[in-house]
């Protein structure tokens, strides 16, 4: 089968073959703007891999969309006020919990599924039962920072459905401060290093989210989300 070629948002070329072009959905991806993302990125890799996207501050349109990405970068109690004072919290909760939409959180906005975070006092969604923490300095060398930046290393969950047709450790582009911590161990699909073992990525059942930057990290990225789109294209 002959590939479709297609710049890549990093100035490299990418080959992107037909048949992982057959199974992109019909339906757009609906990303949330609640003022605390970065959505054109997101909006160009998804574009790239010929995954319809479009931005959404409407509640009336979040329940009416068919599979939600929930961005951030930031504090956790700027991106939960910005959340709860865009009303689109209600809209949420009925469509993800309600309606059992699947929606992927990234960065700050997989931190925001959690019940609560060390970096602030607000009350998170809590469709995942995990807390943010801060890293534990004391378990970290004297060569670490904070925050975690760059690329690292990230094993998964083999069966995780975000994983498919990954290589076994894939490298994704990591910035943050604050990690996911779950009370139980199968909420976790992926885990990266920074001084010790930390949970990079968390599901409960629709709801799922990574701690990296898909829409930064490559052919990494790009696969993650082909899977997102072509795992999730469903009617409520």
């Amino acid at each position: 089968m002959l590939p479709i070629q297609g710049p890549d948002p990093n100035g490299s070329r990418t080959l992107v073959l037909a048949e992982e072009r057959s199974y992109m959905p019909a339906t757009p991806i609906t990303i949330v703007d609640y003022g605390a993302g970065n959505l054109a990125s997101i909006v160009s890799m998804l574009r790239h891999i010929g995954v319809p996207a479009e931005i959404c501050s409407d509640p009336k349109q979040i329940r009416e969309a068919k599979r939600l990405i929930l961005p951030g970068v930031g504090h956790f109690d700027f991106g939960m006020t910005s959340l709860r004072s865009s009303g689109l919290v209600d809209a949420l909760n009925a469509r993800v919990q309600g309606d059992g939409i699947p929606l992927l959180g990234i960065c700050l906005g997989a931190q925001l599924l959690t019940r609560r975070s060390d970096e602030g006092s607000s009350q998170g969604l809590g469709w995942i039962q995990a807390d943010t923490i801060a890293f534990d300095r004391s378990r970290l060398g004297p060569e670490l920072r904070i925050p975690h930046m760059g690329w690292a290393d990230t094993t998964f969950e083999p069966s995780e459905q975000l994983f498919q047709r990954m290589p076994e450790s894939p490298r994704f582009y990591f910035v943050h401060s604050f990690h996911l911590a779950c009370d139980k161990p199968e909420n976790e699909i992926c885990w990266s290093h920074h001084g010790y073992r930390f949970a990079a990525g968390i599901r409960a059942g629709n709801v799922c989210g990574v701690q990296f930057h898909p829409e930064k990290s490559h052919r990494f990225g790009m696969q993650l989300l082909r899977n997102f789109a072509a795992s999730t294209e469903s009617s409520p």
